[in-house]
């Protein structure tokens, strides 16, 4: 049943961002030993095992869970989702945690930039302007103009924009699926595709290797689980705020455990980036606000 805690919501969601933020410490490692395909398809299988069992205690077990009038927008999510996990995995080997994150925090500021062409959401001046800030911190991280800018700058960026693009299509399915009928949708669907890649590049890991594994399938599947609790207790507009703390942990855990560097101007381009994607995160609050109050007048 669905509450509304809006304190146990938060702890809930920083919770989640620390487990993810470890769950990134832990594919950066495996993934500059192994290949990452690999890597993220044993990550998939956990999850898809996770996926199943939940949705078999559901009322109606698999079958209504399973249940979708839009098979090829699930599929689609399934596999964009999967694809993106792979694309983060290796900006993490080639960048490191601190300046994939820093980038990759940019994806609420696509999302509302998206919003429009998927949905046909209209987006006022004022988030048209965050978007721009949020650019131009973007810019100032991977710094194009200098003699030491590599295209592997642009890998989260790509991933950023695979992850909004999911993010849009989670709320289009919403429209006649349920929650927990993408969530099915999202581990299974992945679960095969990266079974189909990962496969290939099957090789066997050291023994401290295979508890890394085995940690990382652990957070994947807690983490999940405590980010489903987070939102059947609280607003998701109450809590989203609170999910760019990932990336001051995942900064940590880069510095701390892989020695990683942190430069000025990541700092100041990550700042202008959280500060532009919460102003897009309050207008988007206020608009549904407004929404429900003309609403209300109407009923």
């Amino acid at each position: 049943m669905t509450q509304n805690d809006t304190v146990r919501g938060i702890w809930l969601m920083v919770a989640t961002t620390f487990i993810f933020a470890v769950q990134d410490g832990l594919s950066r490692h495996l993934a500059s030993e192994y290949n990452v395909f690999l890597v993220v398809m044993i990550r998939y299988w956990f999850f898809a095992a996770f996926v199943v069992a939940l949705s078999a205690r559901k009322a109606g077990g698999l079958r209504d869970v399973a249940r979708t009038e839009q098979p090829l927008v699930q599929t689609f999510r399934g596999v964009l989702l999967a694809l993106e996990i792979c694309v983060m995995v290796a900006a993490f080997t080639y960048l490191g945690l601190v300046e994939s994150h820093a980038v990759f925090v940019s994806y609420p500021l696509l999302v509302a930039a998206l919003s429009g062409p998927v949905l046909g959401e209209t987006v006022g001046w004022r988030r048209w302007l965050a978007i721009a800030v949020g650019f131009v911190g973007v810019m100032i991280i991977i710094n194009p103009g200098a003699g030491v800018f590599s295209v592997y700058a642009l890998i989260p960026l790509a991933a950023a924009a695979m992850f909004a693009l999911y993010s849009l299509l989670n709320r289009y399915a919403a429209r006649r699926d349920t929650a927990e009928t993408s969530f099915f949708w999202t581990g299974t669907v992945g679960c095969v595709v990266m079974t189909a890649i990962g496969i290939w590049f099957w090789e066997p890991m050291t023994g401290p290797d295979y508890l890394w594994m085995a940690a990382l399938c652990v957070t994947g599947v807690a983490g999940h689980y405590t980010m489903i609790k987070c939102y059947e207790v609280a607003e998701a507009s109450a809590v989203q705020p609170f999910a760019y703390l990932q990336m001051p942990f995942a900064t940590a855990i880069g510095l701390a455990v892989f020695g990683e560097d942190l430069r000025v101007s990541v700092v100041i381009g990550a700042a202008l980036i959280v500060g532009a994607g919460l102003f897009t995160l309050w207008r988007e609050r206020q608009r549904r606000r407004a929404e429900r109050r003309r609403a209300a007048e109407v009923g």
